[in-house]
């Protein structure tokens, strides 16, 4: 894999010279970029998945939505439908996305909406719902939209600053789109990270001039959906573990760690399970003799599978920073005053 990646070096030359020019197009203002008096906060990455931009634009949510009418907007990946749509109670994750949807049942103040074209997205949002402040899901790269606020996510395993364009590498563009952001989070971190290892990666980051914060996944201390069970029950069952994200390690890593036995079924990130899918996945549950035992995925697998597979229960997780939270919260309410 990594000598077919090598190959491809060449496209990733052009890949960067293609997306070079866009960007110079849009920064000296041939391209047209739309500004809005509403504050915009985009989270994105300069990567193709995996750096935890749903708990990030959770984190948000939760920081503000007690004081302003926030709205989220999204494109819906995977999305069967096409256009403008508000997320309601009647929707799917195949009407309007997973990440959307589990914003949408998970916060019952904000607003959420779905749009492949931001611009036009923002327009109906203020329109029909007069938000104060808008959260633009995995829009880095969408620059036709000029965000008031961006947030570049980046994992502590896998910097921007070491990887290489597509198909060589996982960027979307060059690395000097950092130069765009506001703040850097790194994600990801392991929780007992130490100053040595924070110094090297802000050493890595340092030529971009931005502010550095470090941030780790949290889990859930209960297990939610079909039953609730403790987290720390959870050893006593027979786990059948599924996944659909980019990158589930963390997740087998933190249940190897709490000593949980588990068979996973891995699918790719954002996968549409068929109907054979999931009668396997049913299937792999029943051939389980135990009689305690357990189907337990992801809150964003969770969306797409709760209504075929009634057993399914899920574990939360969220975004916690290990230090300078507070100056982050702040940055963020001071933008937005």
């Amino acid at each position: 894999m990594k000598l077919v990646r090598f190959l491809l070096f060449p496209f990733s030359v052009l890949y960067d010279l293609i997306t070079s020019i866009r960007n110079f197009f849009f920064n000296i203002g041939i391209f047209k970029e739309t500004n809005f008096n509403t504050p915009i906060i985009v989270v994105g990455n300069l990567s193709v998945g995996g750096t935890g931009k749903t708990p990030q634009i959770e984190y948000l949510i939760k920081l503000l939505k007690d004081v302003y009418k926030v709205a989220v907007l999204s494109r819906g990946y995977k999305r069967k439908t096409t256009g403008f749509v508000f997320v309601n109670n009647e929707h799917t994750a195949n009407d309007v996305g997973d990440e959307p949807l589990q914003y949408f049942k998970k916060f019952k103040d904000i607003s959420v909406a779905v749009n492949e074209n931001r611009v036009e997205g923002v327009i109906n949002l203020e329109k029909q719902q007069s938000p104060e402040v808008v959260l633009l899901d995995d829009a880095y790269q969408h620059r036709k939209i000029k965000g008031s606020f961006y947030i570049l996510l980046t994992k502590y395993n896998d910097l921007f600053t070491d990887d290489f364009l597509l198909p060589t590498g996982n960027l979307r563009e060059s690395r000097a789109g950092a130069n765009r952001t506001d703040v850097i989070i790194v994600t990801k971190c392991p929780e007992n990270l130490s100053e040595a290892h924070k110094k090297r990666v802000r050493n890595k980051l340092l030529k971009y001039k931005k502010e550095i914060f470090f941030t780790t996944i949290s889990y859930a201390s209960k297990i939610k959906g079909s039953n609730e069970y403790a987290l720390d029950e959870l050893n006593k069952f027979e786990v059948l573990l599924i996944t659909g994200i980019a990158n589930p390690n963390p997740l087998l890593e933190f249940l190897t760690k709490k000593e949980i036995k588990f068979k996973h079924l891995k699918f790719a990130d954002h996968h549409n399970f068929s109907t054979k899918e999931k009668e396997e996945i049913r299937d792999e549950f029943k051939a389980i003799k135990s009689n305690k035992k357990i189907i337990l995925t992801t809150e964003k697998d969770y969306t797409r599978l709760s209504e075929s597979i009634k057993e399914l229960s899920f574990l939360e997780i969220e975004t916690r920073f290990l230090e300078g939270g507070n100056n982050f919260d702040e940055i963020i309410k001071s933008h937005i005053k």
